[in-house]
């Protein structure tokens, strides 16, 4: 499913247009990802968790040269399916 299809599905089933369904969806990306950038996370009961973790520096090899080179540490946004989630595909 892409984004147009999601909020064609939101739009069907939350009996809303098409306009303010995609707006809908634009503030709530917006909104996980302003909480990502402060740090903190964005939990959803039933649904799961929207979470920040620091991945380390560490060493690889340049494929051209086989030089070695540190990768640096960064930041990488994560997601914890919950529950409920986890049942509706099992």
């Amino acid at each position: 499913m892409n984004k147009n299809e999601l909020v064609a599905f939101i739009a069907e089933s939350a009996k809303l247009s098409k306009g303010d369904a995609g707006r809908a969806v634009d503030a709530f990306v917006e909104a996980i990802g302003a909480t990502l950038r402060k740090k903190d996370e964005v939990r959803l009961v039933g649904f799961g968790t929207f979470y920040v973790s620091k991945r380390a520096a560490t060493k690889g090899r340049n494929p051209r040269t086989g030089e070695e080179i540190t990768i640096a540490a960064s930041l990488q946004p994560k997601f914890k399916p919950g529950k409920s989630l986890k049942d509706a595909i099992a």
